[in-house]
């Protein structure tokens, strides 16, 4: 019977029964060798960077992948490179800081500053010249079968180098400088990132011919690529640092070009502001964004044909050694490569088209908080529209019983929709509180600007508690129905950004529950006002209780595990890198706990190892979509308890942010997330990687399971199933009444 069962769920595409959340029997006899105190040293942790720089590799194996759609390879480039643009940014002007600095230490994994960067330096080296080659001998034939084609500007019809000799001049020329270097001409502050032309020429001196260097910045107003006139069948582009570097001539007259080379530099980018000391952290931002784009350098990224003369030059004024240079063979920003998907061109290279699902409780345009009073909803992101999200907020913001609307605002994107629905609340006399997170990295620009029309708009601003980002995802109204006051309450593990909302997998929970009410209003009295932290009746909050409860919940795992009870843990999450929850886990494995780990980025803890981890699986799923949730699962000897939230398990999310975990409390919702969702990911054997002991990841083989299965394939044929089961209902009633005209549908 079983296996008939099994036959027909593989033919009929569904993934294996949900196993993930079916208790391990614990190991028996375990109690005795089982060391609580044991002490776990660096040859038992992963190099948090390391790590980093292999889940990039991950989305880095997309685009090399031929399987997948060619633009949407061309996306995940893109994606890599800016990814390691950021990483530099960030992570590695720390370790360059660390360096500099006179503490000396080891990281968890054992390796000193300078040794985490040699070791970055290897992997990086490895990952750019991948880069360069998938683009050149992967990307570019492939895109030229499709009709897609970067051509060399000399062999340009005669028509076509007459069109962009005027583009050139009317609309690059203009806002060209070219700088002369010499002591009258000093070198020029590079904004970071910029794309920059290097010139050796040849000018007349004194009488004598005389070697000379420039440079000419490509200003960031104009486009990287540049679409030549073509027949309407295909698709031509020039790279404008190229299109440039044909015209040197115009721009330094009189002289010879010897030749020319770009080149890119990476700046520090960290933001840093002490919050007790500054009387307007909104002025303090905007100053400290003006200074990230002349931060010191970290990286040089040039030419590869770029004389090692030139380079040093450039390395010794930009006060970098030979170990910052990378040597580019290729585009020296591929994230601009972006540009060619834009347009509605070439369907037949992307993923099909999918149409997020309206949520089954939000049909029929019914009322949102009438759904909510009835039942909690749960929400799975992008294959159930994060419209009904937005919806609730529009809704509050022109419902005339809504008296107040708090809301927090990590990435907005300025979607009019969001912060539209809380400057319009203001003009219906509703009491508006947004609290905005000015420091969320690379969208402080973004955030101060909506923040000022907030304000202008009269809502309520403020920026949340003083040194601590506000990462979580809450809005609270307050409401008069018929029976008195109720709150109604949005927790997700996303921002509130409808365009990411399209591209990440997230949660969202409506509730009207009381407990939770009193919960979100302690929660955002603590952020506006002054005074202590007050304890939660169902939200778990950090810095305050999150990681103590996390620890509590794992070790009470491993206690049921060495008591013979039902003992498991299933945890989805961006990153692991806590030391005191990883050593944690390792004590429950250690224990008889089976623990199965979802981490698509950093995992600093080693599955796998004998007699320390064992028990515990890691995978990490990259596809179509960013797998951005967070989930935790534990067995609780029979009775779980499941949660979703903002937070990884990292120290800046424990400690250093404002993070919600809620707990699941509808049954059906709890079994929604461990065997649908949980479940389908752990079953993942197209798109999971699998971590080794040794820090690598390694795809399932389709020898190891014959029957494909993709997780997010499958949530969208689930949500399409959805659509067209109610397209049918629909169908179907509006037949009833046009053969039973008096009757009402079904």
């Amino acid at each position: 019977m079983k296996r008939a069962e099994a036959k027909n769920r593989r033919a009929s595409g569904q993934p294996p029964p949900p196993a993930a959340v079916v208790s391990a029997a614990p190991a028996p006899g375990r109690t005795g060798d089982f060391k609580a105190k044991r002490q776990f040293s660096s040859e038992h942790f992963l190099s948090r960077e390391l790590s980093w720089l292999e889940f990039n590799q991950r989305v880095l194996n997309e685009a090399l992948d031929p399987a997948i759609p060619l633009l949407e390879r061309v996306k995940f480039l893109s994606i890599a490179s800016s990814n390691l643009d950021e990483f530099f940014e960030v992570r590695v002007a720390g370790i360059k800081q660390q360096i500099e600095s006179d503490l000396v230490e080891r990281s968890a994994d054992g390796r000193t500053a300078s040794e985490t960067f040699k070791a970055i330096r290897q992997r990086v080296l490895a990952m750019t010249e991948q880069l360069g080659r998938c683009w050149k001998h992967e990307l570019i034939p492939a895109l030229a079968k499709n009709q897609i084609h970067f051509p060399d500007l000399d062999s340009l019809p005669r028509a076509t180098r007459d069109w962009l000799d005027q583009y050139y001049l009317t609309q690059v020329r203009p806002v060209l400088t070219p700088l002369g270097l010499d002591p009258a001409h000093p070198f020029p502050q590079l904004l970071n990132k910029s794309l920059n032309i290097v010139v050796q020429l040849e000018a007349e001196q004194h009488g004598l011919l005389a070697r000379r260097l420039a440079v000419v910045q490509v200003p960031r107003v104009l486009p990287r690529l540049i679409r030549l006139p073509s027949a309407e069948t295909e698709l031509h582009y020039a790279f404008m640092g190229q299109v440039i570097g044909k015209h040197l001539g115009d721009l330094f007259p009189g002289t010879t070009i010897l030749g020319y080379w770009h080149f890119r530099v990476t700046r520090n980018s960290e933001l840093y502001i002490d919050e007790e000391d500054v009387r307007n952290l909104l002025s303090a931002v905007e100053q400290e964004l003006h200074n990230r784009r002349k931060g010191a350098a970290v990286r040089l990224e040039v030419d590869c044909l770029c004389p090692q003369e030139i380079h040093q030059y450039l390395l010794e004024t930009l006060d970098l050694t030979p170990d910052d240079l990378y040597l580019i063979d290729g585009p020296l920003n591929p994230s601009r490569l972006m540009a060619i998907c834009e347009g509605d061109h070439s369907p037949e290279l992307r993923d099909k088209p999918f149409l997020p699902a309206l949520a089954p409780a939000f049909r029929n345009g019914a009322d949102p908080f009438v759904v909510i009073r009835k039942r909690d909803v749960l929400l799975h992101h992008p294959y159930e529209s994060f419209n009904s999200v937005v919806d609730f907020l529009e809704k509050a913001a022109s419902d005339p019983n809504v008296l107040a609307i708090k809301q927090t605002l990590y990435r907005t994107g300025g979607d009019p929709r969001i912060v539209g629905a809380l400057m319009r609340a203001v003009s219906n006399g509703k009491q508006v509180t947004a609290v905005t997170e000015l420091k969320a990295r690379f969208d402080e620009a973004n955030n101060i600007h909506w923040t000022r029309r907030l304000e202008e708009a009269g809502v309520h601003v403020v920026y949340g508690i003083v040194n601590h980002k506000v990462h979580a995802k809450i809005a609270l109204v307050v409401r008069r129905d018929e029976d008195g006051l109720r709150r109604y309450i949005h927790i997700g593990t996303g921002n509130y950004n409808p365009s990411t909302a399209r591209l990440y997998t997230d949660l969202s929970l409506l509730t009207c529950h009381p407990d939770f009410g009193e919960d979100a209003t302690n929660f955002f009295n603590l952020l506006t006002g002054i005074g202590r932290f007050q304890s939660t009746r169902k939200l778990l909050i950090a810095p305050f209780t999150l990681h103590d409860t996390l620890l509590s919940l794992i070790r009470r795992e491993t206690d049921n595990a060495l008591c013979g009870k039902p003992a498991r843990i299933i945890a989805k999450m961006n990153s692991l890198v806590d030391r005191e929850i990883t050593e944690a886990l390792y004590r429950a494995s250690q224990a008889g706990v089976q623990i199965d780990l979802i981490v698509r980025g950093i995992c600093c803890l080693k599955p796998g190892l004998p007699g320390i981890s064992e028990r515990i699986t890691v995978r990490s799923i990259v596809g179509r979509f960013l797998e951005h949730s967070r989930i935790f699962y534990f067995e609780n000897a029979g009775t779980p308890k499941v949660y979703f939230g903002s937070a990884d398990w990292m120290p800046r999310n424990f400690f250093r942010r404002i993070e919600i975990l809620t707990p699941v409390e509808d049954p059906e919702h709890r079994r929604r997330l461990t065997e649908e969702i949980l479940g389908a990911q752990l079953a993942d054997n197209s798109k999971a990687s699998i971590l080794a002991p040794d820090g690598s990841y390694h795809r399932i083989k389709s020898g190891d399971s014959p029957q494909r299965f993709n997780s997010q394939t499958h949530f969208i044929k689930l949500a399409q199933g959805e659509a067209k089961k109610r397209r049918l209902q629909k169908k179907t009633a509006e037949f009833q009444v046009r053969s039973h005209p008096h009757t009402k549908p079904v």
